[in-house]
This record gives C-alpha cells, structure tokens and sequence, in this order.
C-alpha cells in the first residue's frame, strides 16, 4: 500500500457504495480527502465513520453537475492547500429502461451526472495539478460501456468516460499527470439492488447469475475497486495513463 501522506484527494459520490471505499482507502492511506456529493445525510454518516478511523476529511454537499458549484468547490481546496493530487470522478446514476421506454429526461439527467460532472471536476481539478505538475485523475467507467440491454444512457454515458479518459491522458500527460479509468463489472451496492428490484428479481438471483459468467466467481465489493484505484492513484502508477 502506498504512502499517500501529505497529499489532497477529492472522491465524487463518495457518501456510500464504492465512492465511500475509494474515499476510506486513500484516507488510510495517509490521504487528506474530501468528500463531495448531493446526498447530506449519507455524507455525514460517512463522515462518522471515517472520523472513528481517525480519516483526515471533509464532506462537501455539492450539485457536481452544477459548474459555480464545482468551481468554488475545488477552487476553494486548492486555495486551502495550494494543491489537488487525486481526483476520483466516481458519481454517477441509473435511470434504466428499455429504448422505447426511456424519456428524454432519463438520458439528459445520466448524461449531466456522468459526463458533464466528469467534465467540470476534470476541468477545475487539473488547474491546480498543472500548476504543480503532478497529478492523478481516476474516472469510473463500467462494463456496461460495451452494452448493455435498458441502460443506453448508462451505457453511452460510460462509453464516453473511456474516450474522455484517454483523451485527458494525452493532454496532461507531459505535466506529469495520468488519468485513468477502472471499469467495475458487478459490484454489491444500493445500485445493483436497485437494479434487482427493477427487473423484479431478488438481489441474490441477480447476484447467482451474474457470478456466473464471472471467472473468479464471486461478486466484487466496493473494497476490491478501492484497491484498484488506490493503484492508480499512487507514486507507482506513474507509467500507467
């Protein structure tokens, strides 16, 4: 496990599920983090918790789809601390259904949380990591980008974060900055249960099945995605973009 003592990381949707994890790794990690996301209540109870770990953190409500908000927000930081090292673009939504069912809300409304949020955060966080030629941005992505049967948003949406990904990694590559995106297959959260529920299933039938077609055949946590970005957000990623 790398030191990460001294440095500045922002995890988005990190008020539970895998945003929580990564926000929970990098802080044991040695890691002051700041936690941004819309939900108070969770964030406070993630708050409890990183406290009782004795976590170096803060908690920002923030609408990440809103530009003067993340601006402030991350302006703010980099003022506080003169620096921003890690950003982990992790929030994101579901608004399932099948194409002829899905309303132009449901695609704009994944489309403004995964792609504009990863945009803004990516925008104002990479200032400051310019300024100090270092940096590590670390977006999630997901399987589900190569298809996925009710999820066109979701599943466009994450398409784009890859291309965004890469994108970004040629851009600030020569300020000593990576990007990169970890593509969870199943992971136990509230999103895949509410996912069960949709489809009107129960969560373990969901779970049985797509262990299944996992080679290792079990389900992921939002610890095993935690480790990975740990990783990526690391001194000893350096050669990965």
């Amino acid at each position: 496990m790398s030191d990460l003592s001294g440095q500045i990381a922002i995890v988005t949707g990190a008020a539970k599920g895998i945003g929580f994890a990564i926000a929970k790794q990098l802080g044991q990690q040695g890691a002051h983090v700041y936690l941004f996301d819309i939900d108070t209540l969770n964030l406070e109870n993630a708050k409890t918790l990183l406290d009782e770990g004795q976590i170096s953190n803060e908690i920002v409500t923030i609408n990440i789809t809103k530009e003067s908000e993340v601006q402030q927000a991350i302006h703010q930081i980099g003022q506080t601390h003169g620096k921003n090292d890690i950003l982990v673009y992790n929030a994101g939504i579901i608004r399932d259904h099948l194409l002829f069912k899905m309303s132009t809300d449901d695609w704009n409304n994944v489309m403004e949380v995964h792609l504009k949020g990863a945009f803004l955060c990516s925008k104002y966080a990479q200032e400051w990591m310019v300024k100090n030629k270092y940096g590590r941005i670390i977006n999630l992505s997901s399987v589900s980008a190569l298809g996925s049967r009710g999820q066109a948003n979701y599943a466009t949406a994450k398409a784009g974060i890859q291309g965004f990904t890469k994108t970004l990694a040629i851009e600030l590559g020569k300020f000593n900055i990576t990007v990169n995106a970890i593509a969870p297959g199943f992971i136990v959260t509230d999103m895949t249960k509410s996912v069960a529920e949709r489809i009107g299933v129960s969560f373990d039938e969901l779970k049985q099945a797509k262990i299944n077609d996992i080679p290792v055949k079990r389900a992921g946590t939002p610890e095993d995605i935690a480790n990975a970005a740990s990783f990526f957000a690391s001194p000893a990623s350096s050669f990965v973009s």
